[in-house]
This record gives C-alpha cells, structure tokens and sequence, in this order.
C-alpha cells in the first residue's frame, strides 16, 4: 500500500499523519554554508541567520551574527581557496542537516576535511547550528 501523502509531503512515522517537507529550509541551509560558511558572502549573514543565532563548532561556541562572522574568519585565516560544498541534507520539521566538504590550501597544500551540521530554523532563518567537523583531517 502506497503513502497516503499528497507530492511534498512527508508520511511520518508509524503514522497515517502527512507533513509537508519546506525544501526552502534545505536550500537555505545549502545557499549560507556554502556562501556564507567559505566567506565568499560574509555580508549576507542577516539573509540567513537570524540575530540569536547560536553557533556551536566542535567545542566551540559562537553567538549572534559578530560570533558567526568569527566562526567563518577561523577559517579564512588557515585556509586561502576556501569553498564548501553541501554533498547531502535531511529536512526534518524545523531542523536541516547537512553533510558538506570543505576544501582550500594551507601551508601550500590543498586539503579537504569533512563535515555535518545540523541547523534549527525559526521564522525561516537559521537560529542554531550544531556542527562537528574533522579538523583532523587538516593533517593528514
């Protein structure tokens, strides 16, 4: 038996309840890592997160736009050609996660480290992220 959802919509679990899926949450939450996120469009922060915007990287913990602007400028500052780029996501309700590579040069070797985050949205901005990404990687 087929899901009794209509086309956009999602069947949640155990459930006969349809939900629709706002793939704008995805696409938004793609558009601010990688634009945003490689420092390639810094001065877009307000179009993507809102100004409680709450950034937790790794142990890190950053806060309102000043803290995301510093989380990104952490980057900028080791790798120069920095891009990221959004290989997957998973929208669920108000949350998006997205796995995601980041690539650039340092000490004149390009390198690329992997990484996921999840983002909570509220009024269509992203208003928390939670991200783990392996900085290992940056050695090997």
């Amino acid at each position: 038996m087929g899901s009794p959802c209509l086309k956009g919509e999602i069947e949640l679990k155990n459930s006969f309840e349809c939900e629709v899926q706002d793939d704008s949450l995805a696409a938004t939450a793609k558009e601010a890592l990688e634009r945003v996120c490689s420092g390639k469009a810094l001065d877009s922060l307000p179009r993507y997160y809102s100004h409680e915007f709450v950034d937790r990287v790794n142990e890190m913990k950053f806060q309102g736009l000043e803290g995301a602007r510093r989380s990104v400028e952490l980057y900028t500052k080791v790798l120069s050609d920095l891009d990221v780029v959004v290989k997957e996501q998973l929208t669920d309700r108000d949350r998006v996660t997205s796995r995601f590579v980041v690539s650039g040069k340092t000490f004149g070797k390009t390198i690329s480290i992997s990484g996921i985050t999840i983002s909570r949205f509220l009024d269509g901005l992203i208003v928390e992220d939670w991200s783990v990404i392996d900085t290992l990687g940056m050695l090997r």
